[in-house]
């Protein structure tokens, strides 16, 4: 068998034996070209973007301009609240004042003594001239009453004389409390804006507080 033939039987053989190698190796990755090194490259320096948290969104709450509710119903309106000082009513307009700016914010509320009659007034100011003229006239009776024309003086004279410290002392406490029942007119008057809203005069009573701010809103809100 000449060389031609012996090569001619080995190439099948060859070619096979290549084939299973080939099976049992892995062929190297193919080379990075320049163009996938700098994208590479870049996909590494690139720093990742962390999504910003957005806030949460509530709904605002709007205010109520409902009668009594926290609105700004009544804005620049005033609100006067006329009682008897001489009552001791003032702790309960105070209460009533602070109710009102709480639930009308805007509003002006103005507190003030509310006189009585006129009879009563002018009544009132003669009691202190009959205080200092009893009380003169138990100090210094004897040297006052020839004065007027007595030749001596009366018998109840002598009786304010005998306790001439009690005698003062309860001429100027009842008269007093005489001259504070003249002044007391027992109002407890509530307007806005100028119109009467509530009258303890005409009620007998005092207004209660949800019925004071009731009054009040549906007031302010006609305006």
């Amino acid at each position: 068998m000449d060389r031609s033939q012996i090569l001619l039987l080995g190439l099948p053989v060859f070619l096979f034996c290549s084939d299973i190698l080939n099976l049992f190796t892995t062929s190297p990755p193919p080379k990075p070209s320049p163009n996938d090194h700098h994208n590479i490259h870049q996909f590494q320096t690139k720093p990742q973007q962390v999504p910003q948290q957005q806030p949460l969104q509530f709904p605002t709450q709007k205010s109520s301009t409902i009668v009594g509710g926290l609105g700004n119903i009544g804005f620049g309106s005033v609100i006067n609240i006329n009682f008897c000082v001489s009552c001791s009513y003032r702790g309960t307009a105070m209460t009533m004042k602070n109710m009102l700016e709480s639930e009308f914010p805007g509003i002006q509320v103005i507190l003030a003594n509310h006189p009585a009659s006129l009879p009563k007034r002018l009544l009132s100011k003669v009691v202190p001239v009959v205080q200092f003229g009893m009380i003169g006239i138990i100090m210094a009776g004897e040297q006052i009453f020839p004065r007027l024309g007595f030749a001596a003086p009366p018998p109840w004279y002598y009786s304010l004389r005998a306790n001439r410290f009690g005698s003062i002392a309860s001429t100027w406490l009842f008269g007093n409390l005489f001259q504070s029942f003249l002044q007391s007119s027992g109002a407890f008057e509530v307007f806005c804006n100028g119109e009467l809203v509530f009258s303890k005069l005409m009620e007998h009573r005092f207004p209660g507080e949800i019925e004071l701010r009731d009054v009040v809103g549906k007031r302010l809100a006609s305006i």
